[in-house]
């Protein structure tokens, strides 16, 4: 169903994660979805009632993560400002991957903003640590950056379903791990292939997952129901 429809009917304050790898305004026609056109008015009509929605059902201990490119993320921003608060704000995440294509007249693109915003000043957030590069440092763990280099899906990846913009399970796994907890709930309203739901439901967390595609639903149900946790659900 429509994701607006689906948190109209979620009670205030019951979210302690929401992830969303959005629309990115490309204009294009993908397979899977029809996405929106780069235009700010257009934009905005559709983010602001939803963003507003996913501050009103987040918890005001939760997190909320919203994944896209360099086409929306400027006016994203705003409208996240303006809804959760500046103070509220607390990365500006890259995702640098390695697939994609390149120019002669530009800079390769090659990474993606995730904008990591908090409902309160209490929120849940656990240390995730990397291995450290520097000499000074080699073989030590260090608390991780805002620069996540994980490796993209590339067509021989063994997590491929082949589903359109499918993310890696590597990349939740920080989001999940950093911003929740065991049991608490995640949400993913743009859920596509369901990758979300996949991590969450490995560890340990409960998901409410949408997609408005019928094939994005049918996909996701199939992944989650590979997954056997005891501790889920």
């Amino acid at each position: 169903m429509d994701n607006l429809e689906l948190m109209k009917q979620i009670p205030d304050n019951y979210i302690d994660l929401i992830y969303c790898d959005v629309l990115y305004g490309t204009g294009r026609k993908f397979d899977d979805f029809q996405d929106l056109k780069p235009d700010r008015q257009i934009i905005e009509d559709f983010y602001i009632p939803r963003i507003k929605e996913m501050h009103r059902i987040l918890k005001n201990t939760g997190s909320i993560y919203l994944q896209m490119d360099y086409r929306i993320s400027h006016w994203i921003r705003i409208i996240m400002d303006d809804i959760f608060g500046y103070d509220n704000f607390r990365n500006e995440i890259i995702w640098k991957y390695g697939l994609g294509g390149s120019s002669n007249r530009e800079f390769a693109k090659k990474h993606d903003n995730i904008l990591f915003y908090v409902k309160s000043k209490d929120y849940v957030f656990n240390l995730q640590y990397e291995p450290a590069t520097s000499n000074m440092m080699k073989g030590k763990m260090k608390k991780m950056t805002d620069i996540w280099d994980v490796p993209a899906l590339n067509n021989m990846a063994k997590e491929r379903i082949g589903y359109n913009t499918q993310k890696p399970k590597a990349l939740l796994e920080r989001i999940i791990k950093a911003s929740s907890n065991e049991g608490d709930i995640v949400a993913d309203f743009f859920c596509g292939s369901g990758t979300t739901g996949v991590v969450a439901k490995e560890l340990g967390r409960k998901y409410i997952l949408c997609d408005i595609n019928p094939r994005a639903i049918e996909i996701t149900e199939q992944r989650l129901s590979e997954i056997h946790n005891p501790n889920c659900c």
